[in-house]
């Protein structure tokens, strides 16, 4: 009995051993724009954001939305190519990013769009264009419905759910993934290697929770990459607190997107041809909620189009762009 304890002990010890030195380097994160005077800076609602313009002199405006939420704007910098005909403003949203950290009670669907809305009449109060991707894309809804007057046409890249049977299976998938022994497995390292981080006080828990969304989106039974591949899109860092509030509740973030769904003006939305779950089925059900949009599938690209397929989805932005222009001409 003696030696079956001394046995379990040795077996404890090596494997907390090797689970410190496995572990032995933290990842470490950026400084926000609060840490950081040397990062390019723009003003939302009482906040400071990451974020700059790709200009095009006197140029109709063009606003990026990137994905999470949490995510920021680095996987979707190919979008500056848009510049010869556009003011392409990126920038990282509240709480995410490298923009400032806010408490989870100012990261509301109303905190974003009141962002955009100082973003937008700081530049001239539209209209603009607006290209979301995945969560980006559904903020870029739910903007649709709060200020149609400001916006003359929108691209959606893979917009997660749209609605509540959209939010339902979507949150099924999610789980699943979410809950497998290998994300779970690499929440626990990302946990232990977590312990070094240095930084400002949400540095640890964004580490912890951006290694964990990577390994989500990299899951083999996730479609978010082309089979065979790796899902390797990159980012600056991952705000945690802001994913935490909208999946908190999702549902509450239906009631600004629903207005959305009747903007009448011209809408691209993009899906990647990998893509079984958020991508061409989900879309295609997509472009019936709204009056006046299409659908174009990006081949060989996953749910990061812009990133996967950077040529192929700036030419499909281009000639909807130019389609939509000449309707209104007619």
């Amino acid at each position: 009995m003696i030696s079956l304890i001394v046995i379990v002990i040795g077996l404890f010890t090596i494997g907390f051993a090797s689970l410190m030195w496995i572990t032995r380097v933290p990842s470490q994160v950026p400084a926000t724009v609060v840490d950081d005077p040397a990062l390019p800076r723009l003003h939302g609602e009482g906040v400071l954001l990451h974020g700059r313009f790709a200009e095009a002199e006197s140029a109709p405006l063009a606003v990026v939305l990137h994905g999470g939420p949490g995510g920021d704007h680095r996987s979707l910098l190919a979008l500056e190519a848009l510049s010869d005909t556009y003011r392409v403003l990126f920038y990282d949203q509240r709480g995410a990013g490298l923009s400032e950290r806010v408490t989870e009670a100012r990261l509301g669907m109303a905190d974003h769009l009141a962002d955009l809305d100082a973003l937008i009449t700081a530049q001239g109060d539209g209209p603009v264009l607006l290209i979301g991707h995945s969560w980006g894309a559904m903020l870029a809804t739910a903007y649709l419905g709060h200020r149609p007057e400001a916006v003359s046409r929108a691209v959606l890249i893979e917009p997660g759910f749209l609605d509540a049977e959209g939010l339902t299976s979507f949150e099924s998938r999610r789980a699943a993934l979410s809950r497998s022994p290998r994300v779970v497995w690499t929440g626990l390292l990302a946990g232990f290697r977590a312990r070094g981080v240095t930084g400002d006080a949400e540095a640890a828990r964004d580490s912890i929770v951006g290694t964990l969304v990577h390994a989500f989106a990299n899951h083999p039974a996730n479609p978010y990459h082309c089979p065979g591949q790796t899902y390797d899109t990159p980012a600056w860092r991952f705000g945690s607190c802001a994913s935490d509030a909208f999946w908190s509740d999702p549902a509450a973030a239906l009631g600004a997107i629903a207005p959305g769904l009747t903007f009448s003006g011209p809408i691209l939305i993009l899906a990647g041809g990998c893509n079984d779950w958020t991508g061409a089925p989900l879309q295609t059900r997509h472009i019936g909620l709204f009056p006046d949009a299409r659908l174009e599938v990006i081949e060989g690209a996953g749910h990061d189009t812009v990133w996967d397929r950077p040529k192929e989805t700036i030419v499909a932005i281009r000639s909807f762009l130019a389609s939509s222009l000449r309707a209104l001409d007619q």
